[in-house]
Order: structure tokens, then sequence, then C-alpha cells
């Protein structure tokens, strides 16, 4: 997903950053007030309604999720990107400084959106799964999916790193319940097990 820092906001993510060096991605973003989004979850907790066709599978609600944050710079879907999470669901970053130990960063979706949205209208983002290991049981799912960002389509890889989501099947549709993410860097490089071939759901 995106980082977030001091200097930035790239996710998810996708990367932002928010006061430090954290990823669901990368980039920079001026640490500014936050920006007014579009179709953030309403204060009651109901998401809006997802496109059946982005919930219908695992497979289905993955590329979502990587879709509704990657294009050139602009707006983004925010009502797509929260109509995919269930209600309370959280997006976590790993923050590292320069100095000091690693910390968490955590998120909802809607405050997610509101630290993505003003990066994203200046700046291109692209994110990609590499790779993807999956773990089932009941109604629960839980993935590795390993990610590459980019600032164009077809630009230089600025970020990669391992999103770690939890999903919910309702027997109806798929949910995201988390995504919690950490980006490779110096001395914490992707293991080559989270490099392999992804298999599809």
């Amino acid at each position: 997903m995106l980082r977030l820092t001091t200097v930035s906001v790239g996710l998810l993510l996708a990367g932002l950053m928010l006061e430090g060096r954290l990823p669901v991605g990368v980039a920079q973003e001026k640490k500014e007030a936050p920006a007014t989004t579009q179709g953030a979850t309403p204060a009651n907790g109901t998401a809006p309604g997802a496109n059946p066709k982005d919930v219908q599978s695992l497979d289905a609600i993955v590329a979502a999720i990587y879709d509704v944050i990657s294009g050139p710079p602009g707006a983004r879907d925010w009502n797509r990107f929260n109509s995919l999470f269930a209600k309370d669901a959280r997006l976590i970053a790993v923050r590292v400084p320069k100095e000091g130990k690693p910390t968490l960063v955590v998120m909802t979706p809607a405050s997610y959106a509101e630290h993505a949205a003003a990066y994203f209208s200046e700046h291109g983002f692209f994110e990609r799964e590499l790779s993807r290991k999956t773990d089932s049981y009941g109604a629960m799912t839980h993935i590795y999916t390993t990610y590459e960002s980019r600032e164009t389509k077809d630009g230089k890889p600025i970020d990669r790193g391992i999103n770690s989501m939890e999903f919910f099947n309702d027997g109806q549709r798929w949910w995201c319940v988390e995504i919690y993410w950490d980006a490779e860097r110096a001395g914490n490089p992707i293991p080559e097990k989270y490099l392999g071939e992804t298999k599809k759901q």
C-alpha cells in the first residue's frame, strides 16, 4: 500500500508516508491538513454498496484493492474503495524512522482516504501484485500479497513490500477486514518464498 511520512503520504499502498517511513506502497506528500475526500464512509460506519464484480471472489477483491488506488494524478474512487471493507476494518502501516524502533500507524479506510487523496491529486501511483500466499479456514482467509509500486504505469519501480490482508466471506460476498503492510528496505529484503508464482483462488 501507500507509504506515509512526514515528507509524504504512499495504501496503502499503495505508498504514501505519514510521520516516518511507511508503505499499502510509496511516495511522498507534505504533511498537511487532511484533504476532503469523495465518498468517505459515513459516520454511522455504513460502507457504500459494492460492485458485485469487485467482491464475488478473492481474486476479484484483491484486484479491486490494487486497482482503486492506482492511476495517474487525479481523484480516486473512494466510494469504491470504502465498499470493499467490512465495518470497523483497519489499515495498519509499519513506520520505520531513520532513528528509533519501528512503530505502527493505524487507520480506518476513511482516514486512509483522507491522507491519500491530496497526494494522489498531484502524483501518479500504480501498485500491482507480484505474488501471493493464501491460507483459509471457514469464513476466514489470510493472504501475504507482495506488491510493487510505480509513479507511472510502465515506469521504474519505486517501492516493494508485503501487504498482509485479512478477508471475510459471509456467503454472499468478500469483505476486507484488515490490510497490514511493511516495505522492503535495507536490512529487510523480501524473502524469496514471497516472490514466487501467485496461485489464483
